[in-house]
């Protein structure tokens, strides 16, 4: 797969390349070019994982970790290889600390609950930001109320950053036991500089919760370098299958926690006086493993490790900068969010007093997939005083053109509204 070239010892993204590598792009969508801005929402599918899934239902599906059979042994190769990608896409240090779940906001719901549950309690904060997506806002809000423990949210300064002048008071007055953030904001693209409040965390005690679903498809993410103890992914954002992800958790915390869904193949012995759960991973894992799903996610990390995740990030950053050039010249446009140096491939705005879906539903007649919503953002929409938001958002095999066309798109709009 030829998809990066070297320039100036530099790999560069040949995103043309890669965009033939998706069937989905091979459509006209209401006789236009599709032009898919959608993908922080979720991704598009290589034929690799296409094909791997395949092959492996055609020849190789059974279930896993119970059979002696040829089928059952390549399953459970497949299952536990791409536990193993996944161990080194994120740099952890020991393949049993990747759990695999349906998603980042089960990961999240994870840690929340069987973390949360046993060593939260009065007189105890929970730590969050004004930024978050609901999937590490509400699970932290739920068992913080739940616990007795007390839910702080760190709000947003002007330029829509987490704003830190605000931890010394919140170090005095209570005793930190969580922080969670994101790592890039789904809804604005903000990427954040997470070490000062990794610090700040442990400073306090506390564990740090990272959110790396909309990070991980667009850049390097390095459990050991961000020194977090959980970090969560999504498969179907980063080329993968939905109904997989998978949560990174440090061995010792892992080990002293209890499971969170109870049932098959996370026990170890049954009794009628007594159950034991499993090692790690499996003690996480209840029931029937999404098998085919993780081998797909397994030839996600594949694609994009051979695409370059550096690669990834530097295209991204230079759509970014073209876009906000570009939709910044339309009459009545509102952009949020921080300069293109400090954001990944997401653009959120509004165009005059038109609703988003109005926008969004216009754009599709031009083929131009955006979302429209409050993105399960919405103390961040109350604190930019909007319901809702449009959001463009790129990936490996957006191309400028599609920038282009999302704005004459905009164009079309203002002209039906006007």
């Amino acid at each position: 797969m030829e998809t990066v070239a070297v320039i100036a010892g530099q790999r560069k993204l040949d995103a043309r390349a890669l965009r033939a590598d998706f069937p989905i792009f091979e459509q006209l969508i209401h006789g236009q070019p599709l032009a898919y801005l959608d993908s922080a929402n979720s991704s598009q599918k290589p034929r690799q994982v296409l094909d791997t899934m395949t092959t492996f239902y055609e020849t190789s599906y059974a279930n896993v970790h119970r059979a002696v059979h040829v089928l059952g042994e390549r399953a459970t190769a497949g299952l536990e290889g791409a536990r193993e990608k996944v161990r080194a896409f994120v740099n952890a240090p020991d393949v049993r600390e990747i759990v695999f779940v349906r998603n980042a906001t089960e990961a999240l719901n994870l840690v929340a609950y069987s973390w949360g549950g046993n060593n939260l309690g009065p007189g105890d904060a929970v730590v969050v930001t004004e930024l978050e997506h609901h999937s590490n806002f509400v699970p932290w809000q739920y068992i913080a109320r739940r616990q007795g423990a007390e839910f702080v949210m760190l709000p947003l300064d002007d330029n829509h950053e987490i704003d830190l002048s605000g931890l010394d008071r919140i170090a005095r007055d209570y005793t930190v036991k969580v922080v969670a953030t994101n790592l890039v904001s789904n809804a604005l693209g903000t990427i954040h500089d997470v070490g000062p409040l990794t610090r700040w965390a442990h400073e306090q005690g506390a564990i740090f919760v990272c959110d790396a679903a909309q990070a991980a498809p667009h850049m390097r993410v390095d459990v050991q370098a961000l020194d977090c103890d959980f970090l969560a992914i999504s498969g179907h954002k980063m080329c993968g299958p939905s109904g997989i992800g998978a949560l990174w958790g440090r061995g010792a915390l892992l080990q002293a926690m209890e499971p969170f869904l109870l049932g098959g193949h996370m026990i170890n012995s049954v009794r009628y006086e007594k159950t034991t759960w499993g090692e790690l991973p499996h003690k996480f894992e209840a029931g029937t493993a999404p098998i085919a799903e993780a081998v797909g996610l397994g030839a996600a990390v594949d694609y994009l490790e051979a695409a370059g995740l550096d690669a990834i990030e530097a295209h991204e950053h230079e759509l970014v900068a073209y876009a906000l050039a570009r939709m910044s010249e339309v009459p009545g446009i509102t952009l949020y969010g921080p300069p293109a140096e400090r954001r990944a491939g997401v653009v959120s705005f509004n165009l005059d007093d038109i609703h988003p879906h109005d926008v969004a539903q216009i754009l599709d007649r031009q083929g131009v997939a955006i979302r429209a919503g409050h993105h399960c953002c919405q103390p961040l929409m109350h604190k930019l005083g909007v319901a809702a938001t449009n959001r463009a958002s790129f990936y490996l095999y957006t191309l400028p053109e599609e920038i282009d066309q999302l704005t004459e798109g905009l164009y079309t709009v203002r002209k039906v509204f006007a």
